[in-house]
């Protein structure tokens, strides 16, 4: 699928790139504009994208200009800060309106919906059932919502949302709980890291798979990276990768 995406915001912009590559990752970003006059030019000099995302305040206008200019012969979906445009867009045949900060769930729903549309079965030419499958599962995906942990004799069942932060510590896994409380676990970080909500839990480093309850403070650190002080943890030394950083801050912002 070939996507053109109108933003002047650049993070928000690659915060969309990212979420569009988790959904499907043979999408195709064929550009990135960043206003009025650029997405006119684009549009006169190039072939009509199979999909639009499109935020409306721009820094040079409202997108909306944009049709009074050129030719859009293809399906928009709208992600924008503000709501008061809902039914101009609308009335421009737009799939969806989706509002900053894009949530994963809403932006997954949007592309299903744009995926089971005349327009893009036709465009296609073939059967698009699986494509619609994969984003389904995306959406109906069972994240692991309880740990057994045995503690002594007694065997305990642990709800994730309970866990502040899962660590690694030789060969061995623990979660540490809300009250301070370190469980042993029978997984390791990167099942953890596969099993988790994405949402609730991030990798921050070969070491710790953080949950955003348990961030007490983060401090701007040497060589771009961050360090975080967590709860109930002694480890004055936990880092943020570097490679990390920027996914981290997007996550924190969600």
């Amino acid at each position: 699928m070939k996507v053109l995406i109108i933003e002047d915001e650049p993070l928000a912009a690659e915060r969309l790139c990212d979420l569009l590559k988790k959904l499907d990752p043979e999408i195709e970003i064929l550009a990135h504009c960043d206003s009025v006059k650029m997405s006119v030019q684009w549009f006169r000099e190039n072939q009509q994208p199979e999909l639009l995302f499109l935020d409306i305040q721009l820094g040079d206008g409202v997108s909306f200009d944009i049709f009074d200019q050129v030719l859009v012969d293809c399906p928009v979906i709208f992600a924008t800060a503000y709501d008061t445009f809902a039914i101009e867009a609308f009335r421009l045949n737009s799939l969806a309106y989706l509002l900053k900060p894009i949530k994963f769930e809403d932006l997954a729903a949007a592309l299903m919906k744009y995926k089971s549309s005349p327009y893009y079965l036709h465009r296609q030419g073939t059967d698009q059932r699986h494509a619609v499958e994969r984003v389904q599962q995306t959406l109906t995906r069972e994240f692991k919502k309880r740990f057994l942990v045995k503690t002594g004799v007694h065997i305990r069942s642990i709800p994730a949302e309970d866990v502040l932060f899962f660590y690694s510590l030789g060969k061995a896994t623990y979660a540490t709980i809300k009250g301070g409380k370190n469980l042993l676990l029978d997984y390791s970080l990167e099942q953890l890291e596969s099993l988790l909500n994405p949402a609730c839990f991030f990798r921050i480093n070969r070491k710790y798979l953080v949950g955003i309850d348990a961030i007490a403070d983060m401090i701007v650190w040497s060589n771009y990276r961050l360090r975080l002080m967590l709860q109930h943890c002694s480890d004055e030394e936990i880092l943020v990768s570097r490679e990390k950083v920027n996914d981290f801050r997007r996550w924190l912002d969600r």
